[in-house]
C-alpha cells in the first residue's frame, strides 16, 4: 500500500533549512512513496516548494506533488500536482504539461468525475474523524467507492496510527495520505 505524506505549517516550519531537515528526518522515518507540499499561508510559496522537490529528489522513490498549482509544480519538475476539489477544469491542463494529477474528492460522484477528466489517482475523504472535516465516510464507503471505480484511491482523513492503517489496507485501497500520521 502506497504512502502520501501531506506538510502541514503546522508541524513543518516555513524556515528553509529547519523545514528541509525536519521534511528529509520524515521521509527517511516513514519512507513514503508520495509526498505533497501544502501550505496555504506561506508568503513565500515558491521558494519552499523548490525546497521540497529538491528533498523529495534526494530520495529516489518518492513521487513530489505541489499543491494547487501546475504551472509552478511543471516549473520546479515535480512529479506532479494535487489539485483541490474545486479544480475538476484544471485536470487537462495538468495532464498537458506533463504532471500527474492527484485530486482531492469527498463524494463518489467527484471520484467518478476525476477518473472520466483523467486525473491519475484521487484523495477520499475524510475517512476517519478528522478536525473540521464533517462528518466521517467510514471503511464501509471507501470499499464501496473502490468497487464503483478504476482509479487509483487515496484514503485520507483522520488517519493516525496503525490500526487505521490496517483497515486501509484491508480494503485494498491504492493507498492513504495523511499530515499528522506522518508527523
Amino acid at each position: 500500500m502506497q504512502k502520501y505524506l501531506i506538510t502541514s505549517r503546522e508541524f513543518y516550519t516555513d524556515t528553509p533549512a529547519i523545514f528541509r531537515n525536519i521534511l528529509h528526518e520524515q521521509f527517511a522515518r516513514h519512507r513514503p512513496t508520495y509526498a505533497l507540499y501544502r501550505d496555504k499561508s506561506n508568503p513565500n510559496y515558491d521558494i519552499q516548494a523548490a525546497h521540497f522537490v529538491e528533498v523529495c529528489n534526494q530520495f529516489e522513490t518518492i513521487k513530489s506533488f505541489i499543491h494547487r498549482d501546475a504551472e509552478l509544480a511543471k516549473k520546479l519538475e515535480a512529479t506532479g500536482v494535487h489539485l483541490t476539489s474545486t479544480q475538476f477544469d484544471e485536470i487537462t491542463i495538468a495532464k498537458e504539461l506533463g504532471l500527474e494529477v492527484i485530486i482531492s474528492t469527498h463524494t463518489h460522484d467527484e471520484v467518478i468525475k476525476a477518473k472520466k477528466l483523467g486525473a491519475d489517482a484521487v484523495t477520499y475523504s475524510p475517512v476517519f474523524a478528522s478536525p473540521g472535516k464533517g462528518e466521517p465516510k467510514g471503511i464501509k464507503d471507501l470499499k464501496d467507492i473502490l468497487n464503483k471505480c478504476e482509479i487509483k484511491v487515496f484514503a485520507l482523513g483522520g488517519i493516525v496510527d496503525s490500526e487505521q492503517v490496517k483497515a486501509i489496507e484491508e480494503t485494498e485501497a491504492y493507498g492513504f495520505a495523511s499530515i499528522r500520521y506522518f508527523y
